[in-house]
């Protein structure tokens, strides 16, 4: 792994800064970064995503405890320092792309890797970076949606977008995010980091958040889309109440006519708004709508 002076001789190589549009905010604390590792719980044969490799500093710790590592770095000059930095590790493979095609959808190109690389491996799929802030609750939300699904995520994101993940409701904070997260898994806070362990120190305050999915709480979803759909509707318009937000459904939740019913039957008051309903409440929604599509 590299400290802060080789990560500044590296870039000096490539004759450009930091770039603080795509996020690049360098975790330069060694210690944090073995935390990190550790955190993830790592076994031999789990294929290990990093997205934001950067100059590779925590890929090389990656590649200590695992067989495959796939890297991705939306950087041209960066994914280049990091594949001659790296050069010599074999269970290695980086790719110069955007993790992200769409909003709602991983790269193919490394989806395609990963599952190849878990073909080979028959292991679990990890996710373990220092995320660029400005992708990461997409790239989270997606791993959890699928079809490309991580067991767990132990990463570094800004502060406020750990505090939304684990917020809960009636939290100014509480929305799309925490809700998916909740109901497919557990999400917690590791600890807060201050500005001064990145390089270049960022404005706000990050922390190291940790997502473990729990296979019987995702089940119980019976769509998982249609579960993001009622989530997106009644979220996306707090102010109004549940029943205010029918009228404003779309996709195939624009077909159901008997919402009365649908919240009578999920236990909920329709008077209320969508900030008050825990994520079981929203997971009976979906389940109900589902069942009308």
């Amino acid at each position: 792994m590299q400290t802060k002076n080789e990560i500044e001789r590296l870039m000096a190589a490539t004759g450009q800064g930091p770039n603080k549009q795509l996020g690049q905010h360098f975790l330069i604390d060694l210690n944090l970064m073995r935390i990190l590792i550790d955190s993830a719980g790592i076994r031999p044969g789990d294929v290990v995503l990093e997205v934001g490799c950067g100059t590779g500093s925590l890929t090389e710790g990656l590649a200590d405890v695992t067989s495959r590592v796939i890297g991705v770095e939306y950087d041209t000059a960066l994914a280049e320092v990091a594949r001659y930095q790296l050069r010599l590790r074999t269970n290695i493979e980086l790719i110069n792309a955007d993790i992200l095609s769409t909003k709602h959808e991983i790269c193919p190109r490394v989806a395609e890797a990963v599952e190849k690389a878990r073909q080979q491996t028959g292991g679990r799929l990890l996710l373990v970076s220092n995320l660029p802030y400005h992708v990461a609750a997409a790239v989270m939300a997606n791993l959890i949606v699928g079809p490309l699904i991580a067991e767990t995520m132990t990463v570094t994101v800004q502060r406020e977008v750990a505090e939304r993940m684990t917020s809960g409701p009636c939290d100014g904070l509480y929305g799309s995010l925490s809700i998916l997260m909740a109901a497919t898994g557990t999400v917690r806070i590791l600890r807060k980091l201050p500005p001064s362990v990145f390089w270049p120190m960022p404005q706000v305050d990050s922390a190291m958040v940790e997502f473990i999915r729990d296979p019987a709480k995702a089940a119980r979803i019976e769509d998982i889309s249609v579960f993001q759909q009622v989530v997106s509707l009644f979220m996306g318009h707090r102010r109004k109440t549940l029943r205010g937000c029918t009228k404003l459904g779309h996709e195939g939740l624009s077909a159901i006519s008997d919402w009365d019913a649908i919240f009578q039957e999920a236990g909920i008051d329709p008077g209320q708004r969508a900030e008050r309903i825990d994520p079981d409440g929203f997971l009976r929604l979906a389940n109900l709508c589902r069942q009308r599509m």
